[in-house]
């Protein structure tokens, strides 16, 4: 099995690169674990609470359950992976997706370095990077049509947290990566590096 991470920072184009290794592999060989789907349960809160949480800082995230999950993943063993709605906030207490091992496993999310016990699962670390302005633009795009926010609130966070918490958490976390890919997910010549590294490793295996 080959466990690879793929960071960046919000619209980045993390989801091009992914959409680029799973082309090179049947369905059957890979499997993508998002990190959004590990964000801590916050039922307790009532909505317009959990539309304020910080989304973007490590302690959102459920990295033991991950770690958990990505360990019994190498082991052969099948999992229940969460499920998490942009829309409402929550982790899902009754809907699971389940997982079976594969070839390729694939993590992909902003915070994924930030958590030694994490990296230390993974065989390949992949660091989408892109200019601010590229990222922003993006993710406009993205919370407007995919997650019905406002313009406005979307600018607002991205200076409310968004924005600090790349600087803080994420930028930082580029120096673990072993491989980075400059201009977003639109680099085809880093992107076939690295398509050439995952099966040199593949055939190696």
């Amino acid at each position: 099995m080959l466990i690879i991470g793929i960071a960046g920072g919000t619209g980045s184009g993390k989801t091009t690169v992914v959409k680029e290794i799973t082309k090179l592999l049947s369905n059957s060989q890979v499997v993508v674990i998002p990190q959004d789907s590990y964000y801590k349960d916050n039922s307790h809160l009532p909505l317009e609470e959990r539309l304020e949480l910080n989304f973007d800082h490590p302690e959102s995230i459920d990295f033991k359950l991950l770690v958990k999950h990505l360990r019994e993943l190498r082991a052969g063993k099948g999992i229940d992976q969460p499920v998490y709605s942009y829309l409402t906030c929550l982790r899902s207490t009754t809907e699971t997706v389940r997982v079976e091992p594969a070839q390729v496993i694939i993590v992909e999310g902003i915070l994924i370095y930030t958590c030694p016990e994490l990296r230390s699962c993974m065989d390949i670390k992949v660091f989408v990077d892109a200019d601010a302005d590229d990222r922003l633009c993006r993710v406009i795009t993205r919370d407007c049509l995919e997650r019905g926010r406002t313009v406005g609130k979307v600018l607002e966070r991205y200076e409310k947290t968004v924005k600090p918490m790349h600087l803080q958490f994420i930028e930082p976390s580029k120096r673990y990566a072993d491989i980075i890919i400059p201009q977003g997910g639109h680099n085809q010549v880093a992107i076939d590096i690295l398509l050439a590294s995952i099966e040199k490793v593949l055939h190696r295996k």
